[in-house]
Parts: structure tokens; C-alpha cells; sequence
């Protein structure tokens, strides 16, 4: 038998055990192994997630250019939920791998109740926000008359079931943080198979199922993720992974719950920063019309495509960070991050390679229309060149994050997204008639140099000293 048939032989292996959960033990052995055995089930839980969007926007795009800008301006807004869930998730994960480095499964348990009840809180406040003012959120993000009327049951829908957002991404952190990544990768398949499901018979109408139009997206997407919600405490309950919830934990443990809050702030201030940049580059895209808001909401729906299993590497750095400063081997957790880095970095180089030279024919997947195909293939060629530079800052930045250390990336954030990307692309855009462009080249930049900052002070290695 050849060499090449022995290592396909050995990686085919390695994969059923990853997407079957055989393998938990991340502080000893092979880094290279640890790191592909968390990987494959975080790619394909990311992928799944990002399947979401693309199957929403494929669907939403045959009702009208109104439906799709809708989704778009509405998506802005949850980016906030997002903020939010991955900024707890952030914490749950640290916390949770921290705890299971240090063979406190008991710990580990306790932080997994304490975050559900945390997401829960913020979900039911967001609810009563989305629900009563739909119509105001998307005239606050610069949504025309005509759009607003057709559009706001997606974002009243969507917002009002966030609960089902928020659950999905902080149980699955407390999977990932355990090390149990396929089960989360499964909650994703059982989510998204529904919403593929689901989402043309309530966009269409199916039998005695009326056709909702693009808030039809909305109800599948909702109903998709409640499932696997209920799916993820089914496991936590029965204790089918390495976190088993007892009744006895169903209860505030001050103690905890701060130590959670208080590594979670970072994250949630983090992602605010973040995504509330997304937020204001949306509203500057609305100033050139529907059809370039919609050929940007499509770009970025696919890229998320790709950015999705990136950051399912980068996922697994954050695991294997804290697992390993639990069992106080900082110089493997260093070394983990850099392997991760790499291989994030041949996979982001090939798709960069697709995206510029088949960047009109991907769009053209999601429209017909000329003007919407142009606006979102010059965005995906654009963004898609800084695509290596992501790689690295997405390993290094999360990497941060598993050691607990939420407070560093927050503050390249800061620099980044608000002191650099806001105004570099209003001025482009704007002031200097650069157009949607302006836009593209400021994400471009600022991502950059997100990645340059957080390598460099990765290096520093003060990310080993944190305690949590």
C-alpha cells in the first residue's frame, strides 16, 4: 500500500471519529491531530450556519429586490443579536474549556446552566423590541416606504424569536468549550435541514400553509433553530456529552454568573463594535439605491459562506487555547494557534483565487438582474483579496478569546472599525464620490490591519497569563 493511500486511509479515519465525537482528549498527543480532530465538526457546524443565509437569500430573491434589501437591512440589526450571543459564547466557551483542562466537569456544567439563563434574559428584551417596532427598525436603517410595508413581518418575526439565535450559539459554545464539537455541528445539520425544509413552503405556500413572502424566511429560520434548540438541551439534560445538566444546577450561582459576566463583557463589547460597524455601513449602502443594497447583501451572504468555516477553525484554536491553560501547557496552546493559522490560511487563499475570478457568475446564482450582479461581484473581489490576512486574524483574535482574554481584541476593534473603517468609508463613499467602493475598500483595509495588530500583540504572549 502506498504512502498517499496510508494518509487518506488515516485522514478518513480521523474524520468519522471527528464527526462522531470518539475524541475529547485535546492536551496531550498530536497538536496537528487535535487540531484537524476539532476542525472538521467546527467547519461543518459553520457551514451550516452559513447555509442559512444563502438558502434564505436564494429563495427571498425570487419574491422581489424589496425582500432581499429587507433581509439585508434587517440582518444589519441582529448582527447586534449576534454581538450579544457570540459575546456571551466567547465566555462560555473560556470558562467551559478552562474548567474542562482542569477536570472540573462540575464547574463546566454549572457555567453551561448560568449562560442559559443569561441568554435567555437578553433574548426576552430584544422580543418585546422587535415585536412592537418592526417598522421603525428598518426606517431607522434607511428602508423606503415601499420596502418597510413588505417587509416588516421578517424583522418582526425574526427579532421577536431571537431566543432561538441566542440558545443555538451559546449551547453550542458549550459544546465547543467541552470539546463535544460534533454534537453542535449536529445541532446545525438538524436546524438547517428544516429551514431548507420549511423555507419555500411558508415563502411560497404549501397546502394550507398561506405564502408569507419573505417573512415566510423568517418563520422556517425560527421554527428551524427552535427544534435544534430543543434538541441541544435534550443532550445537556440526558447528559449524551461530556456537560450533563442536573436538576441541581438549575440555579443562580452568583458566583459564577459573574465571573461569566465579567469575561463576557469584553466579548460583548467586542462584537458591538464590530457589527455596529456593519450597522452604519449598511445605512451608508442604502444611499445608492435598492438594487446596489441588494447586490451587497448578496456578496456578503456568500462570503459568509466561506468566513463561516474559518471561523469554525478558528473555534477550535479557542478550544484547544483554554483546554491547554487549564492543564498549564501554554507553550501547546502557542503552538496550536499558529498551526490552526495556516491551514485557515490555505483555505481562505483558494477561495479568494474563485471568488476573483468567478465573482459575476456567483452572484448571478442569487439574480438576473445586471445591476445587482455588478454592485455584488465588485464587492466579492474587492473583500475577497484581503481573504489570507482574515485567515490569521481570525485564529489569532479568537485565540485571545479562549484564553479568556475578551478585553485585547475588543480594543483593536475600537481602533479598527470605528477610529479607522467608519470614516475612511463614509469619506470614500461620500465625500469623495467613490461610491459603494468606498465601502468596499474601507472593510478591506480595516480588516488588514485587524490582523497585523493582533499578530503582533499575540506574540507578546500575555494572552498565557490570563486567568478565569
Amino acid at each position: 500500500m502506498s504512502k498517499s493511500t496510508v494518509t487518506i486511509s488515516k485522514l478518513y479515519s480521523y474524520f468519522k471519529q471527528a464527526v462522531s465525537g470518539k475524541e475529547q482528549e485535546y492536551t496531550s498527543g498530536s497538536i496537528r491531530k487535535a487540531v484537524f480532530m476539532l476542525s472538521i465538526p467546527m467547519i461543518l457546524e459553520m457551514l451550516m450556519e452559513s447555509i442559512f443565509a444563502v438558502v434564505d437569500i436564494f429563495y427571498v430573491s425570487k419574491v422581489s429586490v424589496n425582500a432581499v434589501a429587507t433581509i439585508g437591512l434587517t440582518e444589519s440589526v441582529v448582527t447586534l443579536v449576534y454581538a450579544i450571543a457570540i459575546g456571551l459564547s466567547m465566555a462560555a466557551t473560556a470558562i467551559v474549556a478552562r474548567r474542562i483542562g482542569e477536570k472540573d466537569k462540575e464547574g463546566a456544567s454549572q457555567a453551561a446552566v448560568q449562560v442559559i439563563f443569561l441568554g435567555i434574559a437578553v433574548a426576552a428584551i430584544i422580543s418585546v423590541i422587535g415585536i412592537l417596532f418592526p417598522k421603525e427598525i428598518l426606517a431607522l436603517m434607511g428602508g423606503e416606504p415601499d420596502l418597510i410595508a413588505e417587509g416588516y413581518g421578517y424583522t418582526q418575526v425574526l427579532l421577536g424569536g431571537n431566543v432561538t439565535i441566542m440558545l443555538l450559539f451559546l449551547i453550542n459554545a458549550v459544546f465547543r468549550g467541552a470539546g463535544d464539537a460534533s454534537i453542535a455541528m449536529w445541532t446545525l445539520i438538524v436546524s438547517n435541514g428544516l429551514n431548507i425544509i420549511l423555507d419555500p413552503m411558508f415563502i411560497f405556500g404549501f397546502g394550507p400553509i398561506p405564502a408569507f413572502g419573505v417573512e415566510g424566511a423568517a418563520i422556517a429560520t425560527t421554527i428551524g433553530r427552535g427544534v435544534a434548540v430543543m434538541f441541544q438541551l435534550m443532550v445537556l439534560f440526558f447528559g449524551w456529552s461530556q456537560i450533563k445538566v442536573r436538576m441541581k444546577d438549575l440555579v443562580l450561582r452568583i458566583v459564577v454568573l459573574f465571573n461569566l459576566i465579567k469575561v463576557s463583557l469584553g466579548g460583548i463589547g467586542q462584537f458591538l463594535i464590530g457589527t455596529s460597524s456593519w450597522v452604519f455601513l449598511m445605512r451608508i449602502m442604502s444611499e445608492f439605491g435598492s438594487e446596489t443594497l441588494a447586490g451587497y447583501t448578496i456578496a456578503i451572504r456568500v462570503m459568509m459562506f466561506t468566513f463561516m468555516p474559518a471561523w469554525g477553525m478558528s473555534n477550535a484554536a479557542a478550544t484547544l487555547v483554554g483546554q491547554n491553560l487549564g492543564a498549564k501547557q501554554p507553550d501547546r496552546a502557542e503552538q496550536s494557534v499558529w498551526k490552526t493559522g495556516k491551514y485557515c490560511a490555505y483555505f481562505m487563499g483558494l477561495v479568494s483565487i474563485a471568488y476573483l475570478v468567478f465573482a459575476p457568475q456567483i452572484i448571478s446564482w442569487f439574480t438576473t438582474q445586471p445591476d445587482v450582479i455588478e454592485q455584488g461581484s465588485l464587492c466579492l473581489r474587492i473583500i475577497a483579496a484581503g481573504y489570507i490576512f482574515y485567515a490569521y486574524g481570525m485564529v489569532v483574535i479568537n485565540s485571545f478569546n479562549g484564553a479568556g482574554d475578551t478585553t485585547t481584541p475588543t480594543i483593536i476593534n475600537f481602533v479598527c472599525f470605528w477610529l479607522f473603517q467608519l470614516p475612511f468609508a463614509y469619506l470614500m463613499a461620500i465625500s469623495f464620490n467613490f461610491g459603494p467602493t468606498g465601502v468596499f475598500l474601507a472593510i478591506v483595509l480595516a480588516e488588514v490591519l485587524i490582523s497585523v495588530i493582533a499578530i503582533i500583540w499575540f506574540k507578546k504572549g500575555h494572552w498565557k497569563a490570563k486567568k478565569v
